[in-house]
């Protein structure tokens, strides 16, 4: 762990912002915000107290008081959210297990628009969210959502919602300046920027319109993980450690499975791998995120409003999937147009996304080394150069590390101009078999309408305490093959563009009952996707009221996923692996014949012992033929999730104390995973097991699949806010996700992911001298086991405090925040394979003009 005193000198910057009237420091100004009015939870504004779902809100004075460097960090205090960080600028929010680093199954919206990346299947994280200036609030919601929602919501959603322009008017300019990367070994300290503003203008009582946009840059944290992934290759012949000659460290790429190769060198078969490079020396840290949004709004009366909003970004970062990839000139955009009234909400949005010039960390890797030497000519050397150091009487150890540096002797250098130049080539070479090219144009248009038939059509039904909402929705997504990633599996020619559709539908009903005092809600929903059948995803709930500040809560849902184009689609080489989407029409055939990997590599490595022990090749492998597995997974069908909660909400001491309570218990089954797969190039039953220790004789691949797993999670959260008489607000948060009775388990199921605990404190004070805030926060997640293709293992308990003074100068309408997250700069990383993250010591000065 690395420290280091807190800078005396902070970073510094100027700017211009308009500043809004801040409310004035009493309890009955902040406790109006926690009897606030949520719309996320049911689609219709509702009391957050009342809402029959576990609504979390970050308000505007949280966001305010906040001594994260964003609104968006800020996520990771709210009550029930996990947050990891493949990135600087890539952070992924989830909530009640299973994460993961593309989390397909937590949506990300803004004003009710889905802000995913097409391809991706889920949003880069506030890549292409409205800045600190324009968001208002964030209301998430933890759990499954599919009822409203449909899919991608199985573990809940978050809401960004911004400020209209109509009320929040002027020009407005934030300038963020920080220092991270101190006390890296891997870096000098770097600078970090961001620069924003925000402009809105009502040109009428009936039209307004405002645009937002944001330009940061910096350095993104680096990942540096060199544990070994392989570290029993070669264990029957004592090779371990540093003198494993298959070694295979978490962020050195080019050295996986599909770089070794079995070979015999004095009678004895030794695993060995190529090289490979460093993630540091395949991609530059620059992180950059250039980013701008604008909307026009008309009103027909003070009730009905429609508007078109246009957001684009362009990044550089980060992004992990089974591999890592640097996202470079990666572009973004949606198209949105919007109607509102008390009694209909339609929208319809279309989203785009370019990859530009990213690329494949891992084929990157192996792909350099294969531009220098062929796998069959480094070998080649590689004995050659053994046998050379054997020869003159040098140990086995040594003489593997001698062999190493003759079969790399004019390798790549990182840094040179030969490997600088070999970088970029690969770069544009969209095959990952021989290049490491990323380049995906996908878009889906997504549209969709709901009516509140009491609130006009049928507003008699209000007398009987009914409410009746329907609503109904499509996204369809425009695939565009590019050869390497995608291909059309139905048309003769592999570049012809096709599509994937998905059309739902719900009802929802909600009756009051008892003076109001208990309210039941039923909701039933059918979604239709191409290649499966109409799921039906019903919620049933219920909220009692005793007294207008208490609330009790149950609810009973079950929901579906139906897969993301690329699980559906994929068609990916990859390092020697055909990654193949888990529908019939990509992958007829393949599921029926073949063998799982994980029995295939115990075979080899049981073969190879015996041979080293001294027993013949094919004697072996009679005798080990038995570790094969065929494989008994199928086709893709969708994840399906049963999830009961219960929850309270209730204020106390004079409306100073909020508490908030939820317990849920989900069952999962058919998770849908990947799994590595291999088909012998033979048919004849006699000859599989000596095709399947043979990697020149089978076809490998990995498949989008459905685990066989059923599990059972639950969790439970409990939630305080009080607020003194004199401006202090103190919140406190705990969170605990665990598996249970996992049935029939496969290995197959998606990893939890998860922290048993997560603890979050805060307290704030705003006047603490006049016209000065401050605030604190500490978090902390103990240790949890991280699973995934890229790799496992545990990763470690962390801590972090963060904290921040804020000082307004009124004469001249400007404000200065000083602050600090990660404050002792304890580096750690949220999961295997992750960077490791450092301290951001920030100044941020906003300026009325």
């Amino acid at each position: 762990m690395k420290k280091i005193k807190i800078p005396l000198l902070l970073a510094f910057a100027t700017g211009t912002q308009i500043m809004y009237a801040q409310k004035k420091d009493s309890v009955e100004g902040s406790t109006h915000e926690l009897e606030g009015v949520v719309i996320t939870a049911s689609k219709i504004r509702e009391s957050l107290l009342k809402s029959s779902a576990s609504v979390k809100v970050l308000s505007e004075k949280d966001i305010r008081n906040t001594p994260s460097n964003s609104f968006y960090d800020a996520l990771e205090n709210v009550q029930g959210l996990q947050m990891i960080t493949p990135s600087l600028g890539f952070k992924v929010i989830n909530a009640r297990g299973f994460t993961n680093t593309t989390n397909v199954r937590f949506a990300q919206l803004v004003n009710g628009m889905d802000i995913a990346s097409p391809h991706i299947g889920s949003a880069i994280a506030n890549s292409l969210g409205p800045n600190d200036l324009d968001i208002e609030k964030v209301e998430v919601l933890p759990g499954m959502a599919s009822a409203l929602y449909g899919m991608n919501t199985m573990n809940g959603l978050a809401n960004l919602i911004t400020k209209n322009p109509f009320t929040s008017q002027g020009l407005s300019i934030r300038q963020n300046t920080a220092l991270t990367h101190l006390s890296n070994e891997n870096s000098k300290a770097q600078l970090f920027t961001e620069t924003s503003f925000r402009y809105a203008k009502a040109i009428s009582t009936k039209f307004a319109f405002k645009i937002n946009g944001s330009i940061l840059q910096g350095s993104d944290w680096i990942a540096s993980d060199y544990s070994d992934l392989n570290p029993d290759a070669n264990k029957s012949l004592n090779l371990l450690g540093a003198d494993n000659p298959a070694y295979d460290a978490v962020n050195s790429y080019g050295n996986e499975s599909s770089n070794r190769k079995i070979i015999t060198l004095g009678g004895k078969k030794y695993v060995v791998a190529r090289t490979g490079y460093l993630e540091k020396d395949l991609a530059d840290n620059i992180l950059k995120n250039i980013k701008a949004d604008a909307g026009l709004y008309y009103k027909f009366n003070q009730k009905s409003m429609i508007s078109y909003t246009y957001r684009f970004s362009s990044l550089d970062n980060i992004y992990q999937r089974a591999n890592r990839f640097k996202l470079q000139d990666y572009f973004t955009q949606q198209h949105g147009l919007q109607f509102e009234n008390p009694s209909i909400t339609a929208r319809i949005y279309l989203n785009n996304e370019s990859t530009g010039k990213s690329y494949n960390l891992r084929s990157m890797g192996e792909n350099i080394d294969r531009n220098f030497k062929t796998d069959a000519n480094w070998y080649s050397d590689f004995t050659k150069g053994y046998n050379t150091a054997i020869g003159s009487g040098t140990s086995v150890i040594d003489a593997l590390k001698q062999a190493r540096q003759f079969a790399d002797n004019g390798r790549y250098q990182p840094g040179t101009e030969a490997y600088n130049a070999v970088l970029k080539q690969l770069q544009d070479v969209n095959n990952w078999d021989i290049g490491a090219a990323l380049r995906v144009k996908q878009s889906f248009l997504h549209s969709e309408v709901q009516v509140n038939l009491t609130e006009q059509y049928l507003s008699k039904l209000k007398d009987y305490g009914i409410n009746i909402l329907i609503g109904a929705d499509n996204r369809t997504y425009f695939i565009m093959p590019d050869g390497n990633y995608f291909i059309n599996p139905k048309s003769s020619d592999a570049f012809e563009n096709y599509t994937y559709s998905k059309t739902g539908g719900f009802v929802s009903v909600t009756k009051k009952l008892f003076q109001e005092k208990l309210s039941l809600q039923g909701i039933l929903r059918v979604d239709k996707s191409d290649y499966f059948k109409a799921k039906l995803n019903p919620r049933f709930s219920a909220v009692y009221t005793p007294i207008s500040r208490q609330s009790f809560r149950t609810s009973f849902q079950q929901g579906y996923r139906f897969p993301s184009i690329f699980e559906a689609f994929s068609n990916v080489n990859s390092g020697g692996v055909k990654r193949v989407g888990g529908l019939s029409v990509m992958s007829n055939g393949i599921f029926e014949n073949a063998y799982l990997d994980t029995s295939i590599k115990a075979f080899q490595a049981q073969v190879l012992s015996d041979i080293n022990g001294g027993m013949a090749q094919s004697a072996a492998i009679e005798k080990n033929k038995g570790l094969l597995k065929k494989n008994p997974y199928t086709y893709l069908t969708p994840e399906k999730v049963k999830t009961l909660e219960f929850g309270y909400k209730g204020l106390f001491l004079d409306k100073s104390l909020f508490i908030d309570a939820n317990v849920y218990f989900s069952h999962y089954q058919g998770f849908i995973a990947q799994t590595n797969m291999n088909v012998p190039n033979t048919s004849n039953e006699a000859e599989i097991p000596v095709a399947l220790y043979d990697n020149t004789k089978q076809t490998k691949y990995r498949m989008y699949t459905n685990s066989k797993t059923a599990v059972n999670a639950y969790g439970y959260s409990l939630g305080a806010t009080y607020i003194f008489a004199k401006g202090y607000t103190a919140k406190a948060n705990a969170t605990f996700s665990k598996l249970k009775n996992i049935e029939n388990q496969d290995g197959l199921e998606d990893g939890f992911n998860t922290p048993d605990w997560m603890v979050n404190f805060s307290i704030t004070k705003e006047n603490i001298l006049k016209n000065t805030d401050v605030g604190l926060v500490y978090r902390w997640q103990n240790s949890f086991y991280w699973q995934s293709f890229l790799a496992n293992g545990q990763v470690g308990a962390y801590t972090n405090i963060d904290t921040q003074i804020a000082h307004r100068l009124p004469k001249i309408n400007a404000s200065v925040k000083i602050g600090a997250t990660n404050l002792l700069n304890h580096y750690y990383t949220s999961f295997i394979g992750a960077p490791s993250v450092g301290g951001i010591y920030y100044t941020t000065i906003i300026y009325n003009l």
